[in-house]
């Protein structure tokens, strides 16, 4: 799929295993993830939790650039939701609707994928009206995690 993203610049879409990563963009998903969760947000984690090997990685290339990303988690078990994270945009692409489009991409890629299952996040808690946009409702109370304010969100299936 292919949304445009800057006036003029088109953002092509993949979604792939983490087999299917090569190591160039493996790198560069990591480098991203690291530069904004770690260093842009200050908040030191252990963002290599071992759930990429079994996740869907959505990656978005403007002009052969990694500018967005987002990892789709399965469902653990039978009934259970599908978890959407990682969301990041590239700080140089911002304000381009590229979180929009990464949004759009996951829960189209989610849904291909899991077709009868809820989808879940962990929201940062200021973003919970962002993903109030995509059908996300809150699922509890906001929470701390590594310092910083979440709040699980949850979207229904069709099926629901």
């Amino acid at each position: 799929m292919i949304l445009a993203g800057a006036p003029g610049m088109e953002v092509h879409w993949q979604c792939v295993s983490f087999d299917q990563l090569d190591t160039h963009s493996l790198y560069r998903l990591l480098q991203l993830r690291t530069q904004v969760f770690v260093v842009e947000q200050n908040c030191p984690y252990q963002d290599i939790d071992g759930k990429d090997f079994e996740a869907w990685h959505v990656l978005g290339f403007q002009a052969g650039e990694l500018v967005a990303v987002a990892r789709i988690l399965p469902p653990q078990q039978v009934g259970t939701a599908v978890s959407i994270g990682r969301v990041i945009t590239h700080p140089n692409a911002r304000r381009q609707g590229l979180g929009v489009a990464l949004m759009q991409e996951a829960l189209f890629e989610s849904e291909k994928r899991f077709p009868d299952s809820r989808i879940s996040l962990d929201a940062q808690a200021h973003l919970a009206p962002f993903y109030g946009r995509f059908g996300f409702v809150a699922a509890g109370e906001i929470y701390l995690e590594d310092g910083i304010e979440h709040i699980m969100m949850v979207k229904h299936s069709h099926a629901d």
